[in-house]
């Protein structure tokens, strides 16, 4: 029987510190996606990643409801997404930089979806941050607006009109793709 999140914590705060191992293990995969997805490129979504687990490690006793630690954590991650985006921009930089980090960050598909992914990618990443960083929440990682308010600090009336932004403009971006593709 693999032990809850709240026991590994435990173990962890009483000096078995390899147990943060198995809560790395638990989280980093799907993490790592957001990440990926959020900043565009592979070193920034790592560096990202890793600031988080070392925060969340640093502040461990500080986790109110250890049950909870997946979502503290990605509210730490989201954070430092934030942060790391935020600091990009102000060098002027593309947010998106790395469309092979972008293409594996995606989970497989079948080949002949490879172009459809490209395009989606290319379109999420001309979405104002906000409007990127919700629309992932609700549909890439499936959280309710309430899980997604709790992650953020934002209301939810906020984050379901930037879900409803997000899909506007994603709609006007592909759509604007298909058009602009000759017709075999």
């Amino acid at each position: 029987m693999e032990a809850s999140d709240a026991e590994l914590i435990g173990w962890v705060l009483n000096g078995n510190t390899e147990a943060y191992g198995h809560l790395v293990a638990r989280y980093r995969d799907r993490y790592a996606r957001y990440a990926r997805r959020m900043l565009g490129n592979r070193h920034d979504a790592e560096e990202a990643l890793q600031d988080a687990f070392v925060r969340a490690y640093r502040s461990l006793e500080r986790c109110a409801d250890r049950e909870r630690f997946g979502a503290w954590l990605f509210r730490i991650l989201v954070n430092r997404c934030r942060t790391s985006g935020a600091r990009r921009l102000r060098r002027q930089q593309t947010f998106v930089q790395d469309e092979t980090a972008l293409m594996e960050a995606a989970e497989a598909h079948p080949s002949e979806r490879a172009a459809l992914r490209e395009e989606i990618e290319r379109a999420l990443a001309q979405l104002v941050p906000e409007q990127r960083e919700a629309f992932l929440l609700k549909y890439v990682e499936e959280l309710s607006y309430e899980e997604m308010a709790e992650v953020t600090g934002a209301g939810v009336s906020a984050l379901k009109m930037r879900v409803k932004r997000a899909c506007e403009r994603l709609r006007e971006l592909l759509q604007e793709e298909v058009e602009r593709v000759p017709a075999e």
